[in-house]
C-alpha cells in the first residue's frame, strides 16, 4: 500500500479499498500504521506521502487534486473581489480556481488583473472588456504555463494593486509559506510586493507541508484560504503565529 501512496503521491481510502479488494476499514487502519511510523501523513478521506522527496508536477496532473476543494476555496476568493479593483493572480491550480470564479461573476466590473500565468489569462480573455487583463511577460516555464525571469518582473516595479492570490506548495508555521521550485517563487515574492493585501489559496493538502524555496513568514499574509482537509493540529501551530484563515466547505 505504501508503494501505491509513493506513486500517487495522493490516495483515496476508497480507491485503495477498491485496487486491493479490502474493507475501508481495513485501508483506513493500515494507513494509521504507515501513519504512525511517518510513511504518510494522514488527511480526510485519505493520505499522502511524507518521506519521499517531491517534483514537481504538471499542471494538468495537479488541477484534478482536491478538485472541489480548489473550486470552493476560488468562489470564496473571488466574493472578495469588488468593482474597480486591481488584483494580482499568481500561477497555480487554485489561483486558476479563483481566475473562473472570477470569470463567472457577471457582476462585476472594471477589474484589473495581472498575471505571470498564460493559463490564467486564457481563461480570462472571455470576460475582456469587463476585466482588464495584463500578462506580466517574460521567459515561458512550460510546466506551469508560467512566465518567470529574466524579463518576468517587466510591469511589477510600477503598479499596485489592491490584492494579490498567492498559490503554494506548502504552509507551516515555523516554515512559512513555501513554493516548489525556485524560480515561480522569485516572481511570487515581487508579486507579493507589488500587493497591499496578500491572500493565499491552497488546498488541504499544502497546509503543514514545507517546499524548497521560502516566500515569507506567515505573519506576512492576511489570509489563508484552505479546504477542510487540512491537518488540524497545523492549522492550530498557524493561529497561534496570528494567522487569520478561512476554512472554506468543499
Amino acid at each position: 500500500m505504501l508503494v501505491v501512496v509513493r506513486e500517487r503521491d495522493y490516495v483515496k481510502v476508497a480507491d485503495l479499498a477498491d485496487q486491493f479488494a479490502i474493507s475501508e476499514v481495513t485501508v483506513r487502519s493500515d494507513l494509521e500504521a504507515l501513519a504512525a511510523r511517518g510513511d504518510v501523513r494522514r488527511i480526510r478521506g485519505g493520505a499522502i506521502a511524507t518521506n519521499m522527496p517531491r517534483r514537481e508536477r504538471p499542471f494538468e496532473e495537479s488541477e484534478s487534486e482536491f478538485a472541489a476543494e480548489k473550486i470552493a476555496i476560488g468562489r470564496a476568493a473571488a466574493g472578495l473581489v469588488r468593482d474597480g479593483d486591481t488584483v494580482i493572480l499568481d500561477v497555480g491550480t487554485t489561483t486558476a480556481a479563483v481566475a473562473r470564479a472570477l470569470a463567472a461573476r457577471a457582476d462585476l466590473r472594471d477589474v484589473v488583473v495581472f498575471t505571470n500565468s498564460l493559463t490564467i489569462a486564457m481563461q480570462l480573455e472571455a470576460v475582456i472588456p469587463r476585466f482588464s487583463v495584463v500578462v506580466t511577460g517574460g521567459t515561458l516555464r512550460p510546466l506551469q504555463h508560467s512566465l518567470v525571469d529574466p524579463l518576468g518582473d517587466g510591469v511589477l516595479d510600477r503598479i499596485h494593486a489592491d490584492m494579490i492570490f498567492i498559490g503554494c506548495n506548502g504552509v507551516d508555521a515555523v516554515a512559512g509559506i513555501t513554493n516548489i521550485n525556485l524560480p515561480e517563487a522569485e516572481m511570487k515574492r515581487r508579486m507579493m510586493g507589488a500587493a497591499s493585501r496578500r491572500i493565499v489559496v491552497a488546498d488541504g493538502s499544502k497546509v503543514g507541508q514545507v517546499e524548497l524555496a521560502r516566500l515569507c513568514a506567515v505573519t506576512e499574509i492576511d489570509l489563508l484560504m484552505t479546504g477542510p482537509s487540512a491537518d488540524g493540529p497545523a492549522l492550530a501551530a498557524l493561529a497561534e503565529r496570528g494567522m487569520r484563515i478561512e476554512v472554506v466547505d468543499a
